[in-house]
């Protein structure tokens, strides 16, 4: 599938780009829509934190110039998996493949971010990706975790993802509400209140998929 719509943001970045990268505390360089191999493109894109997703090279990140075509975003998301690519793994640690298209992710935190919770036929979903409800996983309360030092909260999203997704931080903010810390506020929380239902916080997921992480560097 191709979308023309792209060509006048890719156009204007067909240049070669040399960026900080965060994840890895060093530059790399490349250029949108660089061939390395025949019949094979390579673009460059960005994740923020609030789950908005830009060409990596954008100068302003925000909602102007963020993708909005749903069907693109579904397209996109959709296809996103762990880079094992052999190029670019380090800098950009997720990959979108689209063909002869491979479309290199780095990301504020995780490349799934949690934007809204919708009920759909009597089961809570997680919507992410900017796409209404396109796009979700089931919204478990009992997996919800909030790290105490960043203050930022997770759930689990799919594999191929990564496993782990981070909550929006407006929905965090009401969702923290719903929690309580037996062990101190300076430890995870241990239960969420959630639709008239006390729930015990299972957080051995996160801890778990960050130790294979870990062990995989």
């Amino acid at each position: 599938m191709k979308y023309n719509f792209l060509k006048p943001f890719l156009s204007a970045s067909s240049k070669s780009v040399i960026t900080f990268t965060r994840a890895t505390c060093s530059k790399v360089s490349y250029i949108q829509g660089q061939s390395p191999h025949k019949n094979i493109r390579e673009y460059f894109y960005y994740i923020d934190h609030q789950g908005m997703l830009f060409l990596d090279d954008a100068r302003m990140k925000n909602f102007t110039s963020c993708f909005k075509d749903k069907d693109f975003l579904v397209f996109f998301f959709k296809r996103i998996r762990l880079n094992n690519t052999s190029r670019y793994e380090s800098s950009f640690p997720y990959v979108s493949l689209c063909g002869r298209e491979r479309n290199y992710i780095r990301c504020d935190d995780v490349p799934i971010v949690y934007t809204h919770i919708i009920n759909n036929d009597g089961q809570d979903i997680f919507c992410y990706g900017h796409a209404g409800d396109l796009m979700f996983n089931n919204f478990l309360p009992e997996k919800l975790f909030m790290d105490p030092e960043t203050g930022r909260m997770y759930h689990p999203c799919h594999k191929t993802a990564g496993s782990i997704g981070l909550v929006a931080s407006k929905l965090a903010i009401q969702l923290s509400k719903q929690l309580k810390f037996e062990n101190g506020e300076d430890k995870p929380p241990t239960h969420f209140f959630w639709k008239d239902v006390f729930h015990t916080l299972d957080t051995s997921w996160y801890f778990l998929k960050k130790q294979e992480m870990a062990e995989k560097n």
